[in-house]
């Protein structure tokens, strides 16, 4: 009968001393939550946040405007790549589609930075101006989609463009501007030309 109550007494203390530990656990479990919420909050808050030319975002004209603007210029010219970056939603993607030389339809999804990285360096060497030809839009409260038709040109003084296509441009408003949610692109070829409601009128 001593051993027996020994013992108990011996598991009571230990699990005694257990409870401030069960409580630590529970209280950093609470803890790490919070902080994952502040930051989500954050996030958000941040993309609210994003410094911007009003002029830049104030309409969708404004916005695909100065999109096209961004990302044009002569050979050697460096681009404003931080004001692309206000145009954007830090989620944003821009994905190009198109056939490899196997033959092979493929698509390439990006970041904003990824295209930078990947077509910065190539548009400031060589030159490149692009230019809306027409576009067809949908908005409904607050979200729009626009079809983008365009040509590009390496030089101002080009007479003909070297390449031209669509670009679907997915937008949000979220009160105060407009954000470019995503791009998705593909350039004409023989097989898919451009629509002649596409071309200018």
């Amino acid at each position: 009968m001593h051993q027996k109550n020994h013992w108990w007494n011996q598991q009571k203390t230990i699990a005694d001393d257990s409870i401030p530990f069960v409580k630590f656990l529970k209280m950093r479990k609470l803890m790490i939550l919070c902080l994952l919420m502040a930051m989500q909050f954050n996030s958000f808050s941040q993309t609210d946040s994003v410094a911007a030319n009003v002029k830049d975002v104030e309409s969708i004209d404004a916005i695909i405007q100065s999109l096209y603007d961004v990302i044009s210029g002569g050979a050697g010219e460096t681009r404003n790549w931080n004001r692309m970056r206000t145009l954007f939603l830090p989620e944003a993607k821009m994905i190009a589609t198109g056939t490899n030389p196997a033959g092979e339809i493929v698509k390439r999804v990006m970041t904003v930075e990824d295209y930078i990285a990947r077509s910065g360096p190539v548009l400031e060497k060589n030159g490149f101006f692009e230019k809306e030809l027409f576009r067809k839009q949908e908005v409904f409260g607050r979200i729009a989609h626009c079809f983008s038709a365009y040509d590009s040109r390496r030089t101002l003084a080009d007479k003909a463009p070297f390449m031209r296509g669509i670009n679907s441009i997915q937008l949000y408003n979220d009160g105060k501007r407009w954000w470019i949610v995503s791009i998705f692109w593909q350039s004409e070829s023989k097989e898919v030309p451009l629509p002649k409601e596409y071309l200018p009128h």
